[in-house]
């Protein structure tokens, strides 16, 4: 599943074709949303929040996630059919096993830039606040809830926790309040690392723990599908604190 860096990196890939402000020339695909709608339509802005890329119009916005094996192409085509076909006069943009919809209005009326890791409108201390909420919660589902940390996905979890030395099964209200302060400029710092690594082609070999057996000092990590979310945690038992 692209994270949030992944989706920075699409946006970033989009601005030399300079589409904004263009129409939509011709549209195709096998979704089932109407995506005639877009046909002669001027794109707005290109936008991300978290792994949601937004292609936004006058009155209304299309948000696509990848979900979990989502694909696209910039001006060129796979064999497979695409979900969805957007051709301008300058380019054509292609997207694959992915969902769509639609968003009504005004795109920010509906997302909360401050909640987004990558974004200059981030905010620690409103994500600090939204942490108080939830004291019971397990800290390796609180780093995937989207709702405050936008753009975190599995390998930035996992990796973000050892960094802070957190064990992903601590329970927030135990963890003291300078580790959580420290969580949430590792979270943002650790993105934007990302984004560096993948654009260089070298995010793999900078994994701590993520797909590895043993943590730097040569400790065994172990595995699991932890908390609510399920997902696939590697964390070190022995360099990460049970807070409970």
């Amino acid at each position: 599943m692209p994270e949030g860096p992944s989706i920075v990196i699409l946006k970033a890939l989009i601005a030399p074709l300079d589409l904004q402000g263009q129409l939509v020339i011709a549209v195709s695909g096998n979704t089932h949303i109407d995506k005639e709608r877009m046909l002669h339509q001027q794109v707005t802005a290109f936008k991300s929040w978290g792994k949601h890329f937004l292609i936004c119009f006058k009155d209304f916005t299309l948000r696509i996630h990848f979900m979990m094996f989502g694909t696209y192409r910039i001006n060129e085509r796979k064999t497979s059919q695409a979900r969805l076909t957007l051709s301008f006069d300058k380019g054509e943009l292609n997207f694959y096993t992915c969902s769509l919809r639609y968003v009504e209005g005004d795109i920010n009326d509906s997302y909360d830039w401050s909640a987004d890791v990558m974004s200059p409108d981030w905010d620690p201390a409103k994500v600090l606040k939204k942490l108080k909420v939830k004291p019971e919660a397990l800290i390796c589902d609180i780093l995937l809830d989207q709702q405050i940390f936008s753009g975190v996905g599995n390998i930035i979890k996992n990796e973000v926790l050892y960094r802070v030395g957190i064990h992903p099964l601590s329970t927030l209200k135990a963890i003291p309040l300078a580790k959580r302060r420290l969580l949430i400029k590792e979270a943002r710092q650790y993105s934007f690392d990302f984004l560096k690594w993948k654009k260089d082609d070298v995010l793999k070999k900078h994994w701590l723990v993520n797909a590895r057996k043993c943590c730097p000092i040569g400790h065994p990590l172990e595995k699991g599908h932890l908390g609510m979310t399920k997902r696939r945690t590697f964390y070190c038992p022995a360099c990460q604190k049970l807070y409970t």
